[in-house]
């Protein structure tokens, strides 16, 4: 690993981001838009919204995060681009954690948008710091990062980057604890979700809710969060292909 070289292709990811506006209005206004929609559902049920108002902000970052990451992997390597990039004095791992650096920077304006809109124009009623809960967000989004760079190596076509979304994402959706608690899932499930990340992403934004902050239940969850986003960087460089077959 190079930080030289890792700051440049996160300077690539961010110019190529810079002159997608699309893809730059789905990254930050798409988790706010949905997080809008789940307070006007529950509009005439502010308790329901602050419930699980917070895990949506773990929760969305991470699936948008996926799909777009693990997308646009994998069209780097489709392209060609990729075997290219790696004539260069390159590593794998420096291409994942100039993405993930990319990425990291996008969530930290989506994170500090999405928490905003929640507090402060919503009314999402927490006990805990803004800041903390904005810190978590931004984890939550390098965490869906993450996985979708792990994730894009077991995928040979954009349309099967996709479909890795529902098979890596749902199963945790079901199992964080958003639907129901993790301690009323039977034995077996709530055994699974102890080894899911998303779990640790949605319990560090219910402590920060409930006022355990980072000195407490929430700081040892945001670092089982950091420790998965490291594991599934340094998978990814393990399995990172140069070229689609």
């Amino acid at each position: 690993m190079t930080p030289r070289v890792t700051f440049a292709i996160a300077a690539r990811v961010l110019a190529q981001l810079r002159r997608d506006h699309r893809t730059v209005a789905m990254l930050i206004g798409l988790p706010t838009l949905l997080v809008t929609l789940m307070w006007w559902m529950f509009y005439d049920s502010p308790t329901t919204f602050d419930r699980i108002g917070g895990p949506l902000l773990a929760v969305f970052p991470s699936i948008i995060m996926f799909v777009v990451t693990s997308v646009a992997t994998l069209r780097e390597r489709s392209t060609g681009t990729l075997a290219r990039l790696f004539t260069m004095p390159m590593g794998k791992l420096d291409f994942l954690l100039g993405y993930a650096l990319a990425f990291a920077l996008i969530a930290v304006v989506q994170a500090a948008v999405v928490v905003s809109i929640a507090l402060y124009l919503l009314g999402l009623d927490i006990q805990g710091d803004a800041w903390q809960l904005g810190v978590v967000a931004v984890l939550d989004g390098v965490l869906g990062t993450a996985l979708g760079l792990f994730a894009s190596a077991f995928a040979s076509t954009e349309f099967q980057a996709v479909q890795m979304m529902p098979a890596v994402m749902i199963p945790q959706i079901l199992l964080c604890g958003l639907l129901i608690p993790r301690d009323h899932l039977p034995g077996v499930l709530h055994g699974v979700s102890d080894v899911l990340p998303l779990s640790y992403a949605v319990d560090a934004v219910i402590s920060v809710a409930q006022g355990n902050g980072f000195l407490s239940g929430a700081g040892t969850d945001a670092l089982i969060v950091l420790a998965f986003i490291l594991a599934a960087l340094g998978l990814g460089a393990a399995t990172l292909k140069r070229r689609t077959p």
